[in-house]
């Protein structure tokens, strides 16, 4: 597919299983085809991910603009931290790699934050003034701060501490997994967490996305907060259209992003 007009965008998230793209229309923030998915290169070394993004690039004949959803936080296209992927990937200037692989205009998003842009132009918060903050759930917990239609990046809050670690290793929904942890005994843990966001940044709505959120309904009585708490309504397209949608965008600062009307 050849893409001539700016509003169609091959969105793409880099996952630590798999990678996922798809043509995006980012005005009514829907896909054009079927996303593709390969799985992700181990190691997931900056030149194998590249290898993979020019695949998934290929695969859709696309020769117009790319959003790519990253997990790390990135700065003017460079990544700055290397939590959940191969940690070669620090001071990568990814968006002149990816650019330089697929010959395309490529623009580069935190994961979190696309999902969060995501839900906000075209999901669960559209149409929403105030303070949002939106969560994934899943191997980690991913935040995206959207305040009066404008996106704070990098954010990173799945890393403050609670008990003595990391957020994310006490309440992510790999943790209920891991130590095989009922519904309700988990949904304690992850009201704690969201109580902690409460007195950081005293958000009026909070979406949950990622894989738990399907679930919100078995541990929704766990939670004690005052924001409305609803589910994500993307679900796996989130990352996709965000990153589609931020590169739609890329006039405005890196730093920020101005929600706009659909």
């Amino acid at each position: 597919m050849r893409s001539r007009e700016l509003r169609n965008i091959l969105g793409i998230d880099i996952g630590a299983s798999g990678i996922k793209g798809a043509p995006v229309d980012t005005q009514k923030g829907r896909l054009l085809e079927p996303r593709h998915r390969i799985v992700t290169p181990q190691p997931a070394t900056p030149e194998r991910v590249a290898e993979t993004v020019t695949a998934l690039v290929r695969h859709f004949d696309w020769q117009g603009t790319i959003g790519i959803g990253f997990p790390a936080v990135v700065q003017q296209g460079v990544v700055r931290t290397a939590s959940n992927i191969d940690r070669s990937w620090i001071g990568c200037d990814a968006r002149a790699l990816f650019s330089e692989a697929t010959g395309c205009d490529v623009q580069i998003v935190n994961d979190a934050d696309a999902a969060g842009l995501a839900e906000m132009l075209f999901g669960a918060g559209r149409n929403h003034r105030g303070v949002a903050l939106v969560v994934t759930i899943g191997s980690g917990l991913g935040t995206a701060i959207i305040s009066d239609g404008v996106l704070v990046p990098n954010t990173e809050l799945g890393h403050i501490t609670l008990h003595g670690m990391a957020a994310e290793k006490y309440a992510a929904d790999s943790v209920r997994k891991k130590e095989d942890l009922s519904w309700p005994e988990w949904g304690r843990r992850f009201n704690e967490y969201l109580q902690e966001m409460e007195k950081l940044i005293w958000p009026d709505l909070i979406i949950l996305g990622g894989g738990a959120s399907k679930k919100l309904h078995k541990f929704s009585a766990q939670l004690d907060v005052r924001a409305e708490v609803v589910a994500a309504e993307l679900r796996n397209e989130a990352g996709l259209v965000g990153a589609a949608a931020r590169a739609g965008l890329r006039q405005k600062p890196d730093d920020t992003v101005q929600k706009t009307k659909t």
